[in-house]
């Protein structure tokens, strides 16, 4: 007999069915390997993107739920405090903010942790400011900073659960795909990570 729990096996040639509860995305990995020239500007007027030094753990996982709840940005939201303080307080780690008229308008978080590498880990806007132009503005002096630590590669990952128009963003920025992968995970809002009504675009199958 099939276990229940054990865990889907892919089929790489067609489809792969999931227990009720999970959800998959395929996810596409990028990088750059050199400082690319900088996206057009639409709108800068009064954005700013500043470094929080030693941001508090509950003010970053208010925003990194505004930011990502419609996307099912969920890790975060399942660490401790003592664990996600670890990684925020890293010398390494850099949480920049955006602000628009020194409201909170998005951010980028920059992770260094792994030699000669900077992560792009979290890329976002709040949902008012998302096609105003700011992402750009954002990610122009996010990646300055970044190149400015020398690093050997900067990268990112985008995933099927993300805005649509997500990964050409990033092509523009100059990033280029290396590898992707599909991600199964339990539905973060049947564990009460997120809004039952979070992300509408990726529908909620539990068991009947």
């Amino acid at each position: 007999m099939t276990d229940p729990a054990a865990p889907p096996v892919l089929n790489l040639n067609g489809y792969t069915p999931l227990p009720p509860g999970k959800i998959a995305a395929v996810v596409t990995m990028l990088e750059m390997t050199a400082p690319p020239p900088p996206l057009p500007e639409r709108a800068s007027e009064g954005l700013t993107l500043e470094r929080m030094t030693a941001p508090d753990v509950a003010w970053y996982r208010a925003l990194f739920r505004r930011v990502g709840e419609d996307w099912l940005w969920f890790s975060r939201l399942r660490m401790s405090d003592t664990e996600l303080a670890a990684i925020l307080h890293a010398p390494e780690v850099e949480v920049l903010v955006l602000r628009k008229d020194g409201v909170e308008a998005g951010y980028i978080e920059l992770d260094g942790r792994e030699p000669g590498e900077i992560e792009l880990a979290f890329v976002g806007l709040v949902p008012e400011m998302v096609g105003s132009g700011a992402g750009r503005f954002m990610m122009n002096r996010a990646l300055a900073r970044a190149w400015q630590r020398q690093p050997r590669r900067v990268h990112v990952h985008t995933c099927t659960h993300d805005k649509q128009g997500a990964l050409n963003f990033y092509l523009k920025a100059g990033f280029r795909p290396y590898a992707s992968a599909v991600e199964i995970v339990d539905d973060p809002r049947l564990k009460g990570l997120l809004a039952r009504e979070a992300a509408p675009h990726v529908p909620v199958i539990e068991a009947g």
